[in-house]
């Protein structure tokens, strides 16, 4: 928490393409000493928050008698925020307690987001669309098991809002003076701690989408940055002789990568885009509605339908609006 005013700038200001001012992309032609120094810093936070420890899955406190956090209350994240505020989902839906195992909470998110394509009205734009949401959505939700690691913790500090706009830096030396918006910090799964760092670019591979741009350029982009900021936290646990656990982070982020959890991880924290990552890098199989369960099946038909008397009374409003 910053109790008192704090002179800097903001780190993305710093590295982002001055070449497209207003739009928030790293600076392809960056020195790389600068990002050496930067990546430096960024690995030492990063391994310090590793280290800490929780027993469940959750919002955490601080016991003011005896000084020590702990996990006291559910879970609240910044996409539960997103999708109170924009898609119409009832915070009756989220989760009353806390977690104690991975696959519960993932278990939860699945059934989140089923629930948003249910209630956001806008969501799906066509019959064919809303049919693809579906079905991508529930093949995402049955390759929980095979991406779901570390079960039973221990569990580890994550914020949804950790990224480079956040973090003030001395505009001389780029010496990292605080990191902002941490109120979506919580006790989460081990790997969404231990992914490779989806902010390398300034912006995350959702982004990318709302820009008209291809996950295909979001990883070409990507990839040469990670390598570097994988070497350069090797580097940093050498010095520190393997701190961060019995396993390097780095060789944990580059296991997150290589077997494309990455991907599984992120779109579980990106209800808007989880069809898009689900259909171009977890579904090798090109499975579609044949791999649904029957159940599923049934639900499919009256699903589209239902989504489109919400298109078209959405339609309705917005053009009785503009009438009145």
């Amino acid at each position: 928490m910053i109790s008192e005013f704090v002179e800097g700038i903001h780190l993305s200001d710093v590295l982002k393409d001055p070449a497209d001012p207003k739009r928030l992309h790293l600076n392809p032609n960056i020195d790389r000493n600068i990002l050496d120094n930067v990546y430096t810093q960024m690995t030492d936070i990063m391994l310090e928050l590793y280290n800490v420890d929780f027993d469940r899955i959750g919002a955490i406190s601080k016991d003011t008698s005896s000084g020590s956090w702990s996990v006291t209350e559910r879970p609240l994240t910044y996409t539960m925020n997103e999708l109170a505020i924009t898609a119409f989902f009832s915070v009756e839906d989220f989760p009353s307690t806390t977690f104690t195992s991975t696959s519960d909470y993932f278990q939860y998110l699945m059934t989140e987001h089923k629930t948003h394509l249910w209630t956001q009205r806008n969501i799906c734009g066509s019959p064919t669309e809303a049919q693809d949401r579906y079905i991508s959505r529930f093949l995402y939700a049955k390759s929980s098991d095979k991406h779901c690691v570390n079960d039973s913790g221990p569990f580890k500090l994550f914020c949804d809002d950790f990224r480079l706009q956040n973090i003030l830096v001395d505009p001389e030396n780029l010496r990292i003076k605080a990191v902002l918006d941490l109120e979506f910090t919580n006790a989460m799964p081990r790997q969404f701690a231990s992914d490779a760092p989806w902010w390398l670019l300034l912006v995350g591979p959702d982004s990318y989408l709302l820009r008209d741009r291809t996950l295909e350029k979001f990883v070409e982009a990507y990839e040469p940055r990670l390598e570097h900021f994988l070497q350069v936290m090797e580097r940093v646990e050498g010095e520190r002789n393997g701190a961060g656990g019995t396993q390097p982070f780095s060789k944990l982020m580059r296991e997150s990568w290589d077997t494309k959890r990455f991907w599984f991880n992120y779109a579980a924290r990106k209800p808007f885009d989880v069809d898009a990552f689900f259909d171009k890098y977890l579904n090798e199989s090109n499975a579609g509605i044949g791999s649904l369960d029957e159940d599923a099946r049934e639900i499919l038909e009256p699903f589209v339908e239902m989504k489109m008397k919400q298109l078209r009374a959405l339609s309705y409003d917005d053009e009785r609006s503009k009438a009145l």
